[in-house]
């Protein structure tokens, strides 16, 4: 029975109300008027549910397709405007008990194994504030020997206690296995930020069959990850299925659910949902598995997430080429990696090769990235504000859904993007930054807002730094 009140996995993640779902939006795809009334209410900007989505996902009508997509934009711009905040991901181990048979960490794949030391991320903490990363997301694998929650909060200290020059990684979020309430108030006491766990698929027989073995097995104990997460004081979670794994439509379906299951639960539904799709690796193959999806598909999945959950981040990484990411900026995608590696380390010296996860399609240096964002009029972010002033959780939503990002996040993004241009950019990025500041300062709607946003640039030229509202 789906309910998504309820804390059990098969209850709020129901695959009979999935596959019901799916027969629906089958029947209700080409009835235009039925479609034209979901993309109405889509305009109020307060959300569908996973059924109305999946009937946007489902219609191939060529002018509603259209309609979809531009929609998706005017909300992201309506709630997010124009800006993209940036990360990198910081590969910590690739120790790893499970067997999931898309991931090269699995237990007998014949990967090199290598674990950072302190030292190490150290250095790399060093490296990754020198190309101008402010917000990092820590990686490892699911190893209680080698990857303990000791070890993570060990590694959250030293990565906060680097300052190096002007640098500072001013947010960590965290993509480790699911764990218990304890081990995530730990993790809420180390100061973390988002709590990020894929659930790779929605599909329970898929999701055993995926995971043979190891502790990821236990589809009920990782699905209801999320709760065992915000009942231990973690506010923000974020979400994301593996497109390329099992059918598109279902994992969709059921990701808008495990969304709906938070707000009904918490109050406050999902703070970010990634979009990745399956990659190639060490001894993984992506057309192994029986869900591709072209580009164009994955473009309209990204533009009904956004349509359906307008407050939540949407997340692409460099696991997709500057093409794709580009065209997913156009439909609703607000953060982006840059820079990246997916090795075990790889900043502070050359990557190696085969402690990868999944190769990278968007080799560019984080300067080259953001000078292809503001060539585009976007606003690259570097803020954390929300975070370090307890604006987290339901405070968040209140200011994203009251659409204040420009008076807020907005006046942040562009003292942290003048951080970068005096600090790291390459002197054609910062001519076109200074250029691309002046302009949108004039976007801020508050005049005081804005007087001392234009006081606290020069002060940051002059030397000082981390202004914030």
């Amino acid at each position: 029975m789906y309910n998504p009140q309820s804390k059990k996995a098969e209850e709020f993640i129901s695959h009979d109300e999935i596959t019901e779902t799916l027969a629906y939006a089958q029947r209700m795809k080409n009835d235009r008027a039925a479609v034209d009334d979901i993309l109405v209410k889509a305009r109020e900007t307060k959300g569908l549910t996973h059924r109305e989505a999946s009937v946007l996902l489902a219609c191939d009508d060529p002018e509603k397709v259209e309609e979809i997509f531009s929609l998706a934009f005017a909300i992201k711009q309506e709630f997010y405007g124009n800006l993209i905040v940036l990360f990198a991901p910081l590969y910590l181990s690739n120790y790893c008990v499970n067997g999931c048979l898309y991931c090269p960490y699995h237990q007998n794949s014949g990967i090199a194994r290598k674990k950072l030391t302190q030292e190490e991320i150290y250095a790399e903490t060093v490296a990754l504030q020198d190309m101008g990363h402010k917000r990092l997301a820590i990686e490892a694998g699911e190893d209680p020997v080698n990857n303990p929650i000791e070890y993570i909060l060990e590694s959250l200290n030293t990565i906060y206690g680097v300052k190096h020059k002007n640098g500072a990684i001013r947010r960590v979020n965290v993509n480790i296995a699911a764990t218990t309430v304890e081990n995530y108030r730990k993790l809420r006491d180390a100061g973390i930020g988002t709590y990020i766990l894929f659930q790779e698929t929605y599909d329970k027989a898929g999701y055993e069959t995926l995971h043979p073995k190891g502790p990821k097995h236990n589809y009920a104990y990782h699905t209801e990850a999320m709760d065992r997460a915000m009942s231990g004081g973690i506010d923000d979670v974020g979400l994301g299925v593996l497109f390329g794994l099992e059918n598109y439509a279902y994992e969709f379906a059921g990701q808008l659910m495990h969304a709906e299951h938070l707000e009904a639960v918490f109050g406050v539904g999902p703070h970010t949902i990634s979009v990745p799709r399956v990659k190639p690796a060490y001894g993984v193959d992506p057309g192994s598995f029986n869900g591709g999806i072209s580009d164009e598909l994955f473009e309209k999945i990204a533009a009904c997430i956004r349509i359906a959950v307008p407050y939540t981040g949407m997340i692409i990484s460099t696991r997709e080429g500057r093409q794709v990411r580009e065209k997913m900026l156009q439909v609703g995608v607000s953060q982006i990696s840059g820079g990246s590696r997916t090795s075990v380390g790889g900043y502070d010296e050359a990557p190696e090769e085969d402690t990868r996860q999944f190769e990278v399609s968007d080799t560019r240096t984080l300067d080259e990235v953001i000078q292809w964002l503001i060539g585009f009029g976007y606003v690259p972010s570097f803020c954390t504000a929300c975070y370090r002033e307890g604006r987290t959780g339901d405070r968040f939503m209140e200011l994203c859904k009251r659409k204040q990002i420009l008076n807020c996040c907005h006046p942040n993004a562009l003292m942290t993007l003048k951080e970068y241009l005096t600090d790291y950019a390459s002197v054609q990025t910062r001519e076109a930054g200074e250029k691309l500041i002046e302009q949108e300062l004039e976007r801020i709607p508050k005049e005081k807002v804005r007087d001392i946003v234009r006081k606290n640039l020069g002060n940051i030229e002059n030397g000082q730094r981390d202004f914030r509202f």
